[in-house]
């Protein structure tokens, strides 16, 4: 845990030393008055007080209250402050890591897990943090400078009280390392939640068509059954031992008074000495029964630091040599490919596509086509061969400045919950405003955005729940217009489109491609007649390689689903439907 929080504090090391500063003047300024207390007493049971010294005593334990409150006042704002900028550093560098990893980090974790990293591990360190860790140094401070105190009064009597600390503290190890274990269990059990939750959410259609509703979706009934276990069993199992820890305490306690009784009625303790180990020895342990209920929480938190310092930690993709293309030809050379299941994807995959041309990539399902544009992106690095852009290695790029080669236009658009205006800029973060308006209206967005109350400024909703899809098709070519990238993956954007805006969509993609070398994913394969090459794909392999009226002529793959999709024109339902 120590090892833990080191890491963490490298995120805001002077408001660290800032807020233990003051919570040590805190604890010290709580636990002083109590010394100053026994001096009062002393003199108070003097043949001959002075008075003058009681006064003088008083008002500096006066000064000291006040004291307490100004630091007391410093001691929370400092803490306060120094979690949450701690807090707000950490989740942004979770966000920057988070573009750093390559798309393989993501299919081995749930996004229910990611997102419970960011959000809840991080609030877990925040909440806890920002009150335990303080507490448990006030603490800490408070008994040691109260334990001095007492030795200066009587050892045997101070080493009765101190000796319960020493019974007391594996008990509450034995809780804190319990809380650690369930802890885990109870954070596993919240992010399963929170996964089965989101694709309850995001499923919602087919579980209401299907009648899923309710109980019936056993899966997140299950992880609520589980989270509401774990939770009990993270509250209860330690608690008993907290408990006796604490009972330790007035163990130990009623030892010490009989013990100074035995002392005082044998004429070797002063009644002075024997009122202040009254009043002030039980102070003693209200320190430690504050470490004993948050010494174990601190588990807690542990576990959520463990998985932040562990996301912090991830391997990120390989960063590159700084190379920078000249020119934009792409280039496979023998690539192999296999996700996280080690079967393979891609093999001996070989093509070039010249600057400026188009190249289609065709073929059944699971062939492999997706997984070529991911890996010209550098979402993936290859497992074997190499991709070259510009006779240059991808490798040997920055994934930052692959990217930056690189527009998309795939049919799932994901639009922020932003204006259309802004939506449209995120192609290019400094372009002018009469640069996106030239965006949109070549992508044909001004065509519906001009309908809108707020035209572009009208708001897109969560993932751009407010557009149709043709219109969401529209903004994603105007950004990828306005970032006027020398290479264009297609992922047939005109699919699942109705034929009014398939034809705007059309028209849009003319003015994207112009000039740029394309790699199109195609499933009609109308649409690709005219691309200077076409790589058909079968089981990750490249089956054959031509023009449209070459491969035809084959007589091989693409001419079967060729065939295949001209019959599949002319379909229609018989039966009722003619009735």
């Amino acid at each position: 845990m120590i090892r833990n929080l080191f890491y963490i504090f490298q995120y805001d090391k002077r408001g660290i030393r800032k807020a233990f500063f003051w919570e040590w003047l805190h604890g010290f300024c709580i636990a002083a008055p109590s010394g100053i207390l026994l001096v009062i007493l002393w003199e108070l049971f003097k043949v001959s007080p002075d008075v003058q010294r009681i006064w003088i005593t008083t008002g500096l334990m006066a000064s000291l209250f006040i004291a307490q409150l100004y630091v007391a006042k410093k001691a929370m704002l400092s803490s306060n402050r120094t979690t949450y900028e701690m807090s707000r550093k950490i989740r942004l560098a979770l966000g920057n890591k988070l573009q750093k990893l390559s798309l393989g980090y993501y299919k081995k974790r749930d996004p229910g897990d990611l997102a419970s990293v960011v959000l809840q591990d991080v609030a877990n360190f925040e909440n806890i943090f920002g009150h335990s860790v303080t507490n448990i140094a006030n603490a800490l401070f408070g008994t040691a400078v109260l334990s001095v105190f007492l030795l200066f009064l009587n050892w045997r009597l101070a080493l009765t009280l101190i000796a319960a600390l020493f019974v007391a503290l594996p008990l509450i190890q034995f809780s804190k390392w319990l809380v650690e274990k369930y802890g885990r269990k109870q954070i596993g059990a919240r992010n399963a939640t929170g996964a089965r939750f989101l694709e309850y959410v995001q499923g919602i259609q087919p579980i209401k068509s299907y009648g899923m509703t309710g109980q019936r979706f056993q899966s997140l009934d299950n992880a609520l059954s589980r989270l509401r276990k774990e939770s009990i069993r993270v509250e209860a199992i330690p608690g008993p031992f907290v408990l006796t820890a604490g009972i330790v305490f007035e163990v130990f306690f009623i030892g010490m008074l009989w013990l100074a009784l035995y002392y005082f009625t044998g004429g070797t303790l002063s009644i002075p000495i024997l009122i202040a180990f009254l009043i002030i020895g039980y102070r003693l342990y209200e320190p430690m029964k504050i470490l004993m209920v948050e010494y174990p929480v601190l588990s807690y938190m542990n576990v959520s630091l463990g998985r932040i310092i562990d996301l912090l930690d991830a391997k990120e993709q390989e960063a590159g040599q700084n190379a920078v293309a000249t020119s934009y030809d792409i280039r496979f050379d023998q690539v192999h490919f296999s996700y996280l299941d080690d079967k393979k994807v891609l093999t001996d995959i070989c093509f070039h596509a010249p600057e400026g041309s188009m190249t289609a990539l065709v073929g059944p399902s699971g062939s492999g086509k997706t997984t070529i544009t991911a890996l010209i992106a550098r979402f993936w690095d290859v497992q074997e061969g190499s991709i070259q852009i510009g006779g240059i290695d991808v490798k040997d790029m920055t994934p930052a400045t692959v990217y930056g080669l690189i527009s998309e236009v795939f049919q799932e658009v994901y639009l922020f919950n932003d204006s259309i205006y802004n939506n449209i800029k995120t192609g290019n973060p400094n372009a002018t405003e009469a640069q996106i308006h030239e965006a949109a209206q070549k992508a044909q967005v001004l065509e519906f955005a001009d309908t809108l109350p707020e035209g572009l400024q009208t708001k897109v909703g969560e993932g751009g729940n407010k557009l149709s899809g043709g219109q969401k098709q529209r903004i994603s070519i105007a950004r990828a217009l306005l970032k006027d990238a020398p290479i264009v993956l297609l992922d047939e954007a005109t699919a699942s489109l109705d034929p009014e805006n398939e034809i705007h969509i059309q028209r849009a993609i003319l003015e994207l491609v112009r000039d740029k070398t394309v790699i199109v994913i195609a499933h009609k394969l109308a649409t690709i007649k005219q691309a200077d090459h076409i790589l058909v794909l079968d089981k990750g392999q490249v089956a054959e390689v031509g023009k449209h009226s070459a491969l035809l002529q084959q007589g091989g793959l693409y001419a079967r689903l060729w065939h295949i999709q001209q019959r599949a024109s002319g379909w229609k339902f018989e039966g009722s439907l003619n009735k």
